[in-house]
Parts: structure tokens; sequence; C-alpha cells
């Protein structure tokens, strides 16, 4: 299972939000480029980047910042944030991402999901956060009637490669992975799931590792590595050995 460090853009810095709130940030490093040069020092193969000011603004921001992080990290990216139409996918692709994470656009247009399927096949992943299994979109700050299941399935019809599965009320917490919701979605599609939202622990690793079976092919781990809770060495190695050890 492969361990994915989050770093999330906000002004320019390398930051993580409490439960998605915008207002309650910790700043990690002041130059988001360094954060990412950390991991991949530390053993990082993939990486995931999100431009917080694009989730709420609509539109990529970080241009920049993501060009140079693609450029000197040497490992794969993916990208969230923003990404709601086939211009503004192709010019994340262009900046150097490997994969392209959508999130409202996958939720309000199916049309363009389908577009962007085609024309960039296996580069699509669908990010649905979720908030008491319901969807949340625009920067998490619009609630929807949508069960993140049923968005799952019909992504999956419409030809995303993989779903990120995170849980606003987990995320930024340190208050354990939702394992049972994100059990019940990998069950429901045949696509790659990869988790996300409050991991604490090395135990919770090894509990994501034991839905590898049902689907669960990573996690996105952001504020527990950046706090110190383990280093990016022992969650790998926790990903490997599950409860083994």
């Amino acid at each position: 299972m492969l361990i994915i460090p989050a770093i999330d853009i906000k002004d320019g810095r390398c930051v993580r939000l409490y439960q998605g709130d915008m207002s309650r940030e910790t700043v990690y490093f002041e130059n988001p480029v360094e954060a990412a040069k950390h991991w991949v020092k530390e053993g990082a193969a993939f990486l995931h980047v999100v431009d917080l000011n694009g989730a709420v603004m609509g539109h990529l921001v970080h241009r920049s910042e993501v060009a140079e992080i693609c450029a000197t990290a040497g490992v794969g990216v993916e990208l969230g944030g923003g990404l709601r139409s086939v211009e503004a996918v192709g010019e994340a692709l262009s900046l150097g991402v490997e994969r392209a994470v959508l999130g409202t656009a996958a939720y309000e247009d199916r049309d363009l999901l389908r577009a962007l399927c085609k024309k960039f096949p296996e580069k699509i992943v669908v990010g649905i956060d979720a908030r008491e299994g319901q969807v949340a979109i625009k920067g998490w700050k619009e609630a929807t009637s949508m069960a993140a299941v049923g968005l799952a399935k019909r992504c999956e019809e419409d030809g995303a490669s993989r779903i990120i599965y995170t849980d606003i009320g987990r995320d930024g917490t340190q208050l354990g992975p939702n394992i049972e919701e994100t059990r019940h979605l990998a069950r429901t599609v045949k696509i790659p799931i990869i988790g996300s939202g409050g991991i604490a622990s090395l135990a919770d690793i090894r509990r994501l590792k034991s839905l590898e079976k049902d689907g669960v092919e990573g996690v996105i781990v952001g504020r527990a590595l950046y706090a110190g809770a383990f280093t990016l060495k022992e969650a790998m190695k926790a990903a490997v050995d599950g409860w083994s050890e």
C-alpha cells in the first residue's frame, strides 16, 4: 500500500487545515517546494498536492509552485483544487502533473468528467469529500444530498481511474480514518481507492493496509507526518507489514 504525503498550498505556503476550515491553518513550510523535497528525501514515491485557494476560487492559483514541485521532486504528483474544465486539467498536466484530481466538477458535470476521462485516459482521479457520508463540494464549503457511495459508482461508470475518499470530519484531526466507510466504498466499485483523512498512528496505517484486498491501494497522510506522530519510513514499513510485526 502506497503512503502519499499531502502538500496543501494556501497563500503560497504549505499548511494543514482542521476539518477543511480555511481559517484554521497550521503552517509547516513557508515554501511548498521545500516540503516536496523533504518528503522525497524521506522516501516518498508519490505526492498529493492541493491548491487550497484554487479549490475555493474555482481555478488553479499556485501554478508556479506546482510546476516547480513537478520539476524538482522526481516522483509522481497528483494535483487537486480548482480543476473544473478541460483547459484547466490540460494546463495542470502540462505543468508536469501525473494525475489530475477533480472534485466539484465531477459532481456537477458528468459530461465534463466523461470528456476528460476520454481525452486523458488514466490521468483523471475523482476526489470524493464527504461529511457524514454525504458529498461536499467547492472546497468543502457546500453540502449536497448525494451519498459518497452513489457518486463513486457514477464516477466509475464515467471513466475515472481511481477515487480519493476523504472523510472531512476526520481530516486534519488525527482522530483516525473512517475505516468502515472506506471499506464500503472500496467494495462498491472496482477502481482503486485512496484513503484520506484522520490518520493519527501507525495502527491506522495497518488498519487501512487490511483493506488492500478490498481495493484500497494507498493512503494520503498529512498532519500526522508534519506533526511527527511517526516518520514516513515508519509509515511505509507499516504499509508493507500490516499487522504481521
